[in-house]
């Protein structure tokens, strides 16, 4: 994950102590168990909450959590499934769970994702399109990559300079084009997708990679009644947590992971970093440390 990369650069952000074992996400057996909850044998999956932060994580061959961090492996998934949709994926279902809360449901409805050839975005453009939506514009900096995203199921591929996506022009408002977004980079362009979404529309915020900051006004929230929902999935509560992992080992079940994840042994990962870093990196990782 982005927050990983982070962490092997020392962000004091996300860790603040070090030497550190970063890895926000892990999928495994159960060795041995102090909670009633879980038995040794088990099949678990963490996401969240402090693991790979400041909590030793996934990067190690063992980890020590407490009980209450510990979802039970969904009856319809593998591990390693688990770990290509990760807080990615899990990220990415939170967001769209959120625009359906608001009635958006129509097929029809043109949705964007932006950062679209990441792992939050290559996932949400697959489990957008697993729960039946047709028209998602996937916006990217790796037009190279739009056969990649558009075999997900995006409708059309736009370059991220398009001035629909990172508008400059410092207008309050721009036509209104989509129904909901799903944003993962921030900036400017979560600014541009706010001001260009439909009345009653929703701006699902998920992430920074291109900056923190951003500059809005107040003219498309009172004069297009539109929503923007912060998606946050570390300290998500264990009902909503549960729903989500339903959802994504069922009806959400997304039959594109194949095209979405690389294995690689924990000696390929600094060069993945690095890629990651540079906003070079595709799809998923997933690290197999049996490799």
């Amino acid at each position: 994950n982005y927050k990983d990369a982070l962490s092997s650069i020392g962000h004091r952000g996300v860790t603040k102590k070090y030497p550190h074992t970063p890895g926000i996400d892990a999928a495994g057996i159960v060795i041995s168990s102090k909670s009633k909850y879980y038995t040794a044998g088990e099949k678990v999956i963490v996401t969240g909450y402090d693991l790979g932060m400041n909590t030793s994580g996934g990067f190690a061959e063992y980890v020590s959590v407490p009980s209450d961090w510990i979802v039970k492996l969904p009856e319809n998934l593998t591990l390693k499934e688990s770990m290509i949709l990760g807080t990615a994926g899990f990220t990415a279902a939170l967001a769209l769970d959120k625009i359906q809360q608001s009635g958006l449901r129509d097929p029809d409805d043109e949705i964007l994702v932006t950062g679209a050839t990441g792992s939050l975005g290559s996932l949400a453009i697959s489990i957008l399109s697993k729960a039946g939506y047709k028209n998602i514009m996937a916006a990217t900096g790796k037009i190279d990559k739009a056969d990649f995203l558009k075999n997900l199921g995006a409708k059309q591929v736009v370059n991220r300079n398009n001035f629909e996506i990172d508008d400059k022009s410092n207008r309050p408002l721009l036509s209104g084009r989509w129904s909901a977004v799903i944003d993962s980079v921030g900036g400017n362009i979560l600014a541009t997708a706010i001001k260009s979404v439909q009345y009653g529309g929703v701006v699902a915020a998920c992430g920074l990679t291109q900056s923190f900051d951003f500059t809005t006004t107040v003219y498309p929230f009172i004069l297009r009644s539109i929503s923007l929902v912060g998606i946050d999935s570390g300290a998500c509560p264990m009902n909503t947590r549960l729903r989500i992992w339903k959802k994504l080992s069922g009806e959400w079940k997304i039959n594109t992971l194949n095209y979405i994840y690389e294995e690689i042994s924990l000696k390929q990962l600094s060069e993945k970093i690095d890629l990651m870093l540079e906003g070079k990196n595709v799809g998923r990782i997933i690290i197999n440390l049996e490799k």
